[in-house]
């Protein structure tokens, strides 16, 4: 596995992310060593909220809600996707696979940081890995906050706004990570925050994580990860973990997840699920402090 670095001084000066990095080493048999880049808030001995991003953007999405997390007391860990952020850059296409995506997570949160009764934070890609994690691993989390994501098995067809964006990523000769992260928003981001969501890309080489995520989203029903998250969601819906669905009003790609998740989901049942309103795709960008607090009543209550 050709594994790329994005140098350290693209990461300087970036507006209101003043959280210093951390690094765990995961080894992995398809590429010897990769490191994982992530940034903490709160007290070493808080609970546990692990937050993960999705495509494209990194952990820079959560800077507006670490801080409140970290002021209520909880130990808030956002790592970066093996492709994105600080971490390392598998440079083909080919390296990237769900499966591959899972493993490298459950690698940073379990084997490197050994955490337990953790509650999850998941959106976009965010939460199609850390479902599979919660499933695959039910013994290590407290709790979950599903965000503007959900769990495709290829079974139900994904809508029509989401294959115009598969197909644009693909097409796409340059990819203008920034632009994308806008998209998703109904803020309008200053130059200097489109400039940070692009500053894990130094060129097109670095890029293979965006651009082939979309393409590893089951939406076939022979997709290669359609069986493992089958499975997931048959121990999901049995699971009595609590089960918080933060949604936000805006967003055309999973919006229409959110009634589902709140049926299905055993732990979901007596719960008050959050609208987040006036937010769009990325509602960590949009409400990021709202969705903090909601995930601190939650923790807290």
């Amino acid at each position: 596995m050709r594994l790329l670095r994005t140098p350290d001084d693209r990461f300087t000066d970036l507006p209101d992310f003043p959280f210093e990095p951390r690094y765990v080493e995961l080894d992995d048999p398809h590429g010897g060593v990769i490191r994982v880049g992530y940034v903490e808030a709160g007290p070493a001995d808080g609970p546990v909220v692990l937050l993960l991003h999705g495509e494209p953007s990194w952990s820079y999405l959560y800077r507006k809600m670490l801080p409140v997390l970290a002021a209520a007391g909880l130990r808030a860990i956002a790592p970066d996707l093996v492709g994105f952020g600080r971490s390392d850059k598998p440079g083909d296409l080919a390296d990237h696979t769900y499966a591959r995506h899972v493993e490298w997570m459950r690698g940073f949160a379990f084997d490197a940081l050994d955490l337990h009764d953790v509650t999850l934070v998941g959106q976009d890609w965010g939460g199609l890995i850390g479902l599979r994690l919660v499933a695959e691993n039910p013994s290590r989390f407290a709790r979950v906050v599903a965000a503007n994501t959900g769990l495709p098995t290829g079974d139900i067809d994904m809508p029509a706004v989401w294959h115009s964006f598969r197909e644009a990523v693909q097409k796409a000769p340059v990819l203008d990570v920034a632009r994308f992260v806008q998209s998703g928003c109904k803020s309008s981001l200053p130059e200097e925050v489109r400039a940070a969501y692009d500053a894990p890309f130094p060129n097109e080489m670095y890029k293979a994580a965006p651009r082939a995520m979309p393409g590893l989203v089951p939406y076939r029903p022979d997709d290669p990860a359609s069986e493992a998250n089958r499975a997931a969601w048959k121990t999901l819906t049995e699971l009595e973990i609590p089960f918080l669905v933060a949604f936000s009003d805006g967003d055309p790609i999973t919006g229409g997840m959110a009634p589902i998740l709140q049926r299905s989901m055993k732990g979901a049942a007596g719960l008050e699920h959050p609208v987040i309103a006036d937010a769009g795709h990325f509602l960590q960008e949009d409400k990021g402090e709202e969705l903090a607090q909601h995930v601190v009543t939650f923790v807290r209550g």
